[in-house]
């Protein structure tokens, strides 16, 4: 058996069948924000790739801007994907409308607002704005998260997804095409919730969902949620009316939140 026939996430099925394009991409994702730096010992651990494989890829890499040889020897990614990631962005053609209303949004409620949008099974932060507050939940631009959580992820499903094959239950979907929000509980990470809301454009296309996210424990308290549900939901209607959509769509959730709110004991 050669280097090139070792086991490899290039194996797995969801393989593009051109292999060395497998694994070149395999070692690109090895890297993470937790892990920036990696020696050719754990890339080749990471990749299940030998070290001469590993080694031949990353030349190519390098040569191409995608991966840079640092001086103490170990590997870090280059700067070729943040120029396609501002490609990507850009791609989508709703930077100008929803950054500034991230802005707002992270103003207004003091948590971290972000953008996700869909890529396969998972769900992707396109645009974020973080709070200025010490504690604040993180979140990584172009980082995937599992569409199944999160309260971004159940609002793509829930308005993006019906019908699709291999998708994880979402018991709640009508209940959330319903009321236009959705909300999570340390579902991805055991300290933070979130609330999120649908972007749609013409036609009534979804474009992306908007988020705020925060400590759980701040959340918690009072009617800071609703308050949450409320501010995404002002800043999906003015996204969406921007892009050419129906905002009136948002205004009987909106109705309704400001209903419990006013009906609420004091």
């Amino acid at each position: 058996m050669t280097d090139d026939d070792a086991s490899s996430p290039a194996d797995a099925p969801e393989s593009s069948g051109v292999a060395v394009l497998d694994r070149a991409f395999a070692l690109l994702a090895a890297f993470d924000a937790d892990n920036p730096r990696l020696t050719l010992s754990e890339l080749s651990r990471r990749t299940g790739l030998y070290k001469s494989t590993v080694l031949r890829l990353l030349g190519a890499l390098e040569h191409g801007g995608f991966v840079r040889r640092l001086p103490d020897g170990q590997y870090a990614i280059g700067p070729q994907p943040l120029r396609l990631a501002a490609v990507y962005q850009h791609s989508f053609q709703v930077g100008h409308v929803i950054e500034p209303l991230l802005e707002r949004l992270s103003a207004t409620s003091g948590e971290t607002a972000s953008f996700y949008v869909r890529h396969g099974l998972q769900r992707v932060a396109l645009f974020r704005v973080e709070p200025a507050r010490s504690v604040r939940a993180s979140v990584q631009i172009g980082q995937g998260y599992a569409i199944g959580q999160g309260a971004s992820g159940k609002v793509l499903m829930a308005f993006g997804l019906q019908g699709e094959p291999d998708l994880p239950e979402l018991p709640e979907a009508d209940a959330i095409r319903a009321q236009f929000w959705a909300t999570s509980w340390g579902e991805r990470d055991p300290e933070t919730a979130s609330a999120a809301a649908p972007v749609f454009g013409v036609g009534g296309e979804l474009q992306g969902v908007l988020a705020i996210s925060g400590p759980r424990q701040r959340l918690e308290q009072g009617d800071a949620m609703r308050s949450a549900c409320r501010q995404v939901l002002e800043a999906a209607r003015n996204a969406t009316a921007a892009l050419g959509g129906n905002p009136a769509n948002f205004a009987a959730s909106l109705d309704a939140l400001h209903q419990q709110a006013t009906n609420e004991p004091t």
